[in-house]
């Protein structure tokens, strides 16, 4: 019996690896050679195809295709009908098999509901892809960006609220988190310790 939950209208195909406690909703197709890990959530109409790799509490929201060669590390939220891709130049006439590029969605990351990640990029971690957005360059941690192509135009906070900066230093409304931008890079840093 696994340790998982799959719908009886789902397919865990042999070979692919399922954590504990992960649940697989209607109509979804695990690949063989798929990794996926603990306490996930497929949505419905969820395709995770072979040489995938989902890490821990990863989200996939309804009507989403994992391709080979992409990469969710732990945390990673998906939304609804978002795109990966997995070849730059497809054809349906020409095998690009050879030709799939790799894409690293980090820890933390959020991807919004329709939003497309164009293959060979790097969501950063706690990077925050606006809904409809087209990502086509490497997006910075904790970057917010939004638009078609993909621009930054904010930071947000690992908690998932967006940042207020004023002359490149920051704090989290929501939960205190201190941070620092310099050089188009955005940092946590520890609050000044207090000195008894």
């Amino acid at each position: 019996m696994p340790d998982y939950f799959a719908h009886e209208s789902s397919y865990v195909d042999d070979g692919a690896t399922v954590g504990a406690g992960t649940k697989i909703w209607h109509f979804c197709h695990v690949m063989p050679g798929a990794v996926i890990g603990e306490r996930c959530v497929l949505g419905q109409n969820v395709v995770v195809m072979p040489g995938t790799r989902l890490g821990n509490n990863v989200k996939v929201q309804n009507n989403v295709s994992v391709y080979e060669g992409v990469e969710l590390e732990d945390d990673v939220f998906c939304g609804p009908s978002c795109v990966f891709t997995n070849v730059g130049t497809p054809r349906s006439h020409v095998s690009r098999r050879h030709a799939f590029q790799r894409t690293l969605v980090r820890r933390g990351a959020t991807i919004g509901a329709n939003a497309t990640i164009v293959c060979g990029v790097t969501l950063g971690e706690y990077a925050f892809v606006g809904a409809g957005a087209v990502v086509t360059r490497d997006v910075p941690a904790h970057a917010l960006v939004t638009g078609v192509p993909a621009r930054r135009t904010g930071w947000m906070c690992q908690c998932g609220e967006p940042l207020r900066l004023r002359e490149g230093r920051g704090t989290c409304a929501a939960c205190g988190t201190a941070y620092a931008e310099s050089g188009g890079a955005l940092r946590r840093v520890d609050p000044p310790s207090r000195q008894g």
